[in-house]
């Protein structure tokens, strides 16, 4: 069989054949309206010369402190047409914690907001505060083209202590008429989360490689969501479980008015989603539109689930993907058979050197295998199921409970926004549950517990619950349980209601 040779470029390089081909047609929509394929490239060219000037190169570290705008859009374009490795910071940190990433990153130029130099300490690489207006007086002139040799780096374990930097070792390289992995060339991308997110970033980029529309939220809002798939009609949307119950606790009347005809797929990655939430969207979307992915940034191994497999595997995240590895591995370092619950362990196939980290190393095995810290179990057709990170399992009264589980049933209940269960201290079991609730409107205590005393065994269920009216995840997301535990330990404890439920 003979295979169509493909024109590949570095992705620097797609940006700039797309401007050509396409000149005023829209590339990207964005907080600061729509911005043109020409437009687009003429901004980043201008960006790549200025941090030539400043000194970034090949191979080079930039660090990125703008929120999803297309400022950080440009930022990173810039990188690779003059091979270096974008690395987008979470908007949301302290000062301290940013230092701590730079300390480890150790970027050669530093784009963005003002506190990025309060946030490093001794000498300081460059850095541009405003880097459209700072590089306006940059030529357009298309520099050589330079392949970065790694795509991206994405920041980690910030909210544990010990902050890492996560270095795709992807190259930054593709063909611009082909698709990328599962997203066809030229289809409308609505992103709603954040671009420092592995799976925002990756998807937003895909879409612009492959000659498409991004359509980039400036943060995520269930309602804005909503009006921008009538408005924009995109094709592929991808969203984290937090995302999916917010949209699905907006009234059912505007759910039903939003035009999602034009959606092809929609995929809901970053944690596992509640088998009932997932059911919920297969009824509203049709199973054929839904997918589950799971993944980590690492891209080590990956497993992807449509919606017509997960009806007759609920709960499950899918097989293996792209040749990709998955097997179960239990504490004494035998891999367990299908249905026991052990550590997933992943493993890259014919690419398994796919990532390396800066401030820390990956628990590998002797033959190459990574964990990433997850817990699961595969079933006898190799589908594989998640139960929750190995380090927030709690251990009470002697069971091993997994607050993921709880969770789901928490959020199942009517008012719920997003639930998070930690591990207290507790003279008599150890440790005892611990819920913190998110709603808008006060909680029926009696009738929260009668609904999970049918769903949760009486070792599961929550001695304690706390309601709060604030986010418990961020934009991507994700939780920091370690920051609520030490809160929640502390004498300032905030607590609207604290029952005890199991009393």
């Amino acid at each position: 069989m003979v295979h169509p040779v493909t024109d590949t470029c570095s992705w620097g390089e797609a940006i700039r054949r797309h401007a050509q081909r396409r000149d005023g047609d829209i590339a990207l929509v964005s907080a600061q309206g729509e911005t043109s394929w020409a437009h687009l490239d003429q901004l980043a060219t201008r960006l790549a010369h200025l941090y030539l000037a400043r000194g970034a190169s090949a191979d080079s570290l930039v660090a990125i402190a703008l929120t999803n705008d297309l400022a950080c859009v440009v930022a990173a374009i810039a990188c690779w047409k003059v091979g270096a490795t974008p690395l987008v910071l979470p908007a949301n940190l302290t000062t301290a914690e940013r230092r701590a990433l730079l300390t480890v990153a150790e970027p050669a130029l530093l784009v963005g907001t003002a506190d990025l130099e309060e946030a490093t300490a001794g000498q300081a690489p460059p850095r541009i505060p405003s880097p459209l207006a700072d590089s306006a007086h940059c030529p357009t002139t298309p520099l050589p083209e330079t392949v970065s040799r790694y795509c991206r780096a994405t920041c980690s374990g910030g909210s544990t202590g010990t902050p890492k930097i996560i270095v795709d070792h992807t190259p930054a390289s593709c063909d611009p008429d082909t698709g990328t992995y599962t997203m066809p060339a030229g289809s409308t991308t609505l992103v709603p989360g954040p671009l420092y997110h592995s799976g925002p970033f990756l998807n937003s980029f895909w879409t612009l490689l492959g000659g498409g529309c991004l359509v980039l939220m400036e943060r995520f809002d269930p309602e804005a969501t909503l009006r921008l798939i009538t408005s924009r009609q995109p094709h592929y949307l991808g969203l984290v479980p937090t995302m999916m119950l917010r949209i699905w606790r907006l009234p059912e009347t505007m759910r039903r008015a939003c035009d999602t005809s034009s959606l092809q797929r929609v995929v809901t990655s970053g944690a596992p989603c509640p088998p009932w939430l997932m059911r919920s969207w297969i009824d509203w979307l049709g199973p054929e539109r839904m997918v589950e992915a799971y993944g980590a940034s690492e891209r080590v191994g990956g497993t992807l689930i449509s919606g017509p497999e997960w009806l007759s595997h609920p709960g499950s995240v899918g097989k293996p993907t792209l040749g990709r590895q998955v097997r179960i591995v239990g504490s004494d370092g035998q891999v367990l058979p299908p249905g026991a619950i052990g550590r997933v362990f992943l493993h890259g196939g014919d690419q398994p050197d796919t990532f390396h980290y800066l401030g820390a190393e990956p628990e590998r095995s002797a033959d190459g295998w990574v964990t990433l810290g997850d817990l699961g179990y595969l079933d006898d057709e190799g589908y594989l199921y998640l139960t929750d990170r190995e380090t927030d399992m709690v251990v009470t009264g002697g069971a091993n409970v997994y607050p993921a589980e709880v969770e789901a049933a928490i959020e199942a209940f009517p008012g719920v926004l997003c639930a998070v269960v930690i591990g207290l201290p507790d003279d008599d079991l150890g440790q005892r549950l611990h819920a913190i609730v998110e709603s808008a409107q006060r909680l029926e205590l009696s009738t929260l517990q009668a609904f999970l005393g049918e769903r949760l065994s009486r070792s599961k269920l929550p001695r304690s619950l706390e309601q709060v009216s604030g986010p418990l995840r961020n934009d991507a997301g994700k939780v920091r349980r370690a920051e609520l535990r030490a809160a929640r330990l502390s004498s300032t404890m905030p607590r609207h209601f604290d029952p005890q439920l199991n009393s």
